[in-house]
C-alpha cells in the first residue's frame, strides 16, 4: 500500500469512526430518555459506546503485535479525556457541578481500577490478580447504579431529554448496532493505516498510540462529554468520563494482559504514564470537590496537563 493510499485509508476510517461514534452516542441519550434512566447510568452506557474507538483501537494493536502502541492508545486516551471532557466544559461553561456523594463513588472507581492496573504495570501483581481487583470494585458499582431509582439524591438525577416514541424509538434500537459496528472496523482501518505510515516516517509506535491515535481515537468521547457539560449535566458527564477511563483500563489492558505478554512490567515510559493518570484522575476529584464545583482555572489544570502529557511523550518517546 503506497503513503497515499495509507493516507486516504486513514482518512477515510476516522470519519467513518467519528460520525458513527456521534449516531451512536445521540440515538443511545434518546433510548436513555425514554427507558427514563438515571444520568450515572446514562453516563456509563454513553461510555461504552462513545470508547469502541480508542477499545477497538488498542485491541487491534495489541492482536497485531504493537503493544506499545496499544497501551498508549489507553493511556493517552485516559489522559486526554480529563481534559477534553471535563477541563473543556469546565472552561466552555464556568463550572462542573455534581454532587459530593456522586462524585465519591465515581472517582473511587475510577481511581481503584486505576490503581489495579498500576499494580500490574509496575510487576506487584500478576494480570489474573489485577484483572480480579478491578471487578471486585467495579461490580458493587454497576449494581449500585442499575438499582438507582429516579430522585435519589447520589445516582437518581432524572435524564434532562424528551424522549423519543414510535417511529423514533424503531430507528434508535436499528441505527445504534450498526454505528458500533462501523465504529470498530473503522478503528481497525485507523490502527493498521496509521502505523503504516509512521514505519515510512520512521516515527516511534508508542508515539503513534500516546498521541495520535489516542486523540483521534478520542473524539467521540470528547464530543460527547462538551455536550452534557454545555447541557449543564455534571453527573453524567463525569460519570462519562471515568467510567470511559474505567473501560479503557478493563479491556485495554486489565483483559487482554491475560493472553497478551507485556513483559514482566510496562516500560519505563508507560509506567510513567500510567502515575501520570493516576495523579491526573486524583487531581480531577479534588477540583470536582470545591464547593462550587471546577471552574474555568481548574479546567485550564487539566488541559495543561495533558499538553505537559504530550510534550513528555514528544521527548521521550
Amino acid at each position: 500500500m503506497s503513503t497515499g493510499l495509507a493516507g486516504l485509508y486513514f482518512f477515510v476510517s476516522l470519519i467513518a469512526t467519528l460520525y458513527a461514534a456521534a449516531v451512536f452516542a445521540d440515538h443511545l441519550d434518546r433510548l436513555g430518555a425514554r427507558l427514563g434512566l438515571p444520568e450515572s447510568l446514562l453516563g456509563l452506557l454513553t461510555a461504552a459506546g462513545a470508547d469502541a474507538p480508542e477499545l477497538a483501537a488498542a485491541v487491534a494493536a495489541l492482536a497485531s503485535g504493537a503493544t506499545g502502541v496499544g497501551l498508549g492508545v489507553v493511556v493517552g486516551s485516559n489522559v486526554f479525556n480529563l481534559g477534553a471532557m471535563i477541563g473543556a466544559s469546565a472552561l466552555a461553561v464556568g463550572a462542573v457541578t455534581l454532587r459530593r456523594e456522586a462524585l465519591a463513588l465515581e472517582g473511587g472507581v475510577a481511581l481503584g481500577v486505576t490503581g489495579a492496573v498500576s499494580l500490574l504495570g509496575f510487576g506487584v501483581v500478576p494480570a489474573w490478580a489485577a484483572l480480579t481487583l478491578t471487578l471486585v470494585v467495579l461490580v458493587p458499582y454497576i449494581v449500585v447504579i442499575a438499582r438507582a431509582e429516579r430522585g435519589n439524591p447520589i445516582l437518581g438525577e432524572p435524564h434532562r431529554r424528551n424522549p423519543p416514541h414510535g417511529r423514533a424509538l424503531w430507528r434508535s434500537l436499528l441505527l445504534m448496532p450498526v454505528a458500533v459496528t462501523a465504529i470498530v472496523f473503522g478503528s481497525i482501518g485507523m490502527v493498521h493505516a496509521s502505523l503504516r505510515l509512521a514505519d515510512r516516517a520512521g516515527i516511534s509506535h508508542v508515539l503513534v498510540g500516546t498521541l495520535l491515535l489516542a486523540v483521534l481515537t478520542s473524539i467521540p468521547n470528547a464530543y460527547t462529554g462538551v455536550r452534557l457539560g454545555r447541557a449543564h449535566r455534571g453527573s453524567a458527564l463525569v460519570s462519562e468520563t471515568m467510567n470511559s477511563n474505567t473501560i479503557n483500563l478493563v479491556g485495554g489492558v486489565a483483559v487482554p494482559a491475560l493472553f497478551v505478554a507485556f513483559g514482566a512490567r510496562f516500560s519505563n515510559l508507560v509506567a510513567a504514564d500510567v502515575v501520570w493518570l493516576l495523579a491526573a484522575t486524583a487531581v480531577t476529584i479534588v477540583l470536582l470537590a470545591r464547593r462550587r464545583g471546577m471552574g474555568r482555572i481548574g479546567g485550564g489544570l487539566l488541559i495543561a496537563s495533558w499538553a505537559g502529557f504530550a510534550a513528555v511523550q514528544g521527548i521521550f518517546g
